[in-house]
């Protein structure tokens, strides 16, 4: 199966990108650049909620493919986001407690496509990952989610920490995954759940983990301290999957 992830060059391309619906990850613009269509298309970034970094021209040139970027280069995304109101939907939809990934810090694109594949099968409703010090939905994290980006709801949010904290207002409440937390298994995972996942170098940042109820540790027993993001993911994930087939 082929993903269509698109560097996008030029200030007029970059516009009609934007105008025409496309999803823009991330935008990148020289830095300096305040003329009348670099404004536009930083309104219409805005109005996108896209990500924008202001770079040196010689930055600019190396993200180049064509050498004519004009000050402005976008990456636009593999697949589109949806809303969060779009993945309660879908667990309403299905008569079933809303049970949702949130991954903070998360940038490398394998894991997050794992942890999307792994969201899909255990039966969750979406997964949620914020504007900033994350990976989009690029071709890679598409290939590596195995298909399951086609099934499985992608919202990018603004600030994880105020989107946890509307959700809790909607009845649903949150576990972060830390390895100084209560021992998952004396944890009562039933319910409308948010399972909160750090990326491999930061984890989960502390406002983010101040926001959830809880916080749950995987027993280990080997010589080293951590797992891997997705596996961890995975090993929470069925730990909450088994206990709601129980309930």
């Amino acid at each position: 199966m082929g993903y269509t992830e698109m560097t996008i060059e030029g200030r007029n391309a970059v516009l009609e990108a934007f105008r025409s619906g496309k999803t823009i990850d991330k935008l990148f613009i020289q830095d300096g650049c305040q003329d009348g269509p670099i404004m536009t298309i930083k309104r219409e970034a805005k109005k996108q909620n896209c990500l924008v970094k202001y770079v040196t021209k010689e930055r600019l040139d190396q993200l180049s493919e064509t050498g004519k970027h004009q000050g402005v280069i976008a990456h636009a995304a593999a697949y589109g986001y949806v809303e969060v109101e779009d993945i309660l939907g879908q667990a309403k939809e299905k008569g079933e407690a809303p049970f949702i990934f949130l991954l903070d810090n998360m940038e490398d694109p394998h894991n997050l496509g794992a942890i999307i594949r792994t969201a899909n099968l255990a039966g969750a409703h979406g997964v949620i990952i914020p504007k900033n010090r994350a990976v989009g939905l690029t071709a890679a994290v598409a290939r590596a989610s195995a298909g399951a980006l086609n099934y499985t709801p992608v919202a990018k949010v603004t600030n994880l920490a105020k989107t946890i904290e509307e959700l809790k207002k909607q009845g649903m409440w949150f576990v972060c995954a830390d390895m100084d937390g209560t021992t998952m298994y004396q944890l009562d995972l039933n319910g409308a759940i948010g399972l909160v996942i750090g990326g491999e170098g930061e984890g989960v940042g502390r406002l983010v983990k101040e926001k959830c109820d809880f916080t749950a540790s995987i027993p280990m027993k080997g010589d080293i301290d951590s797992l891997n993001a997705s596996v961890a993911a995975g090993v929470l994930a069925y730990e909450i999957v088994r206990q709601r087939m129980l309930s």
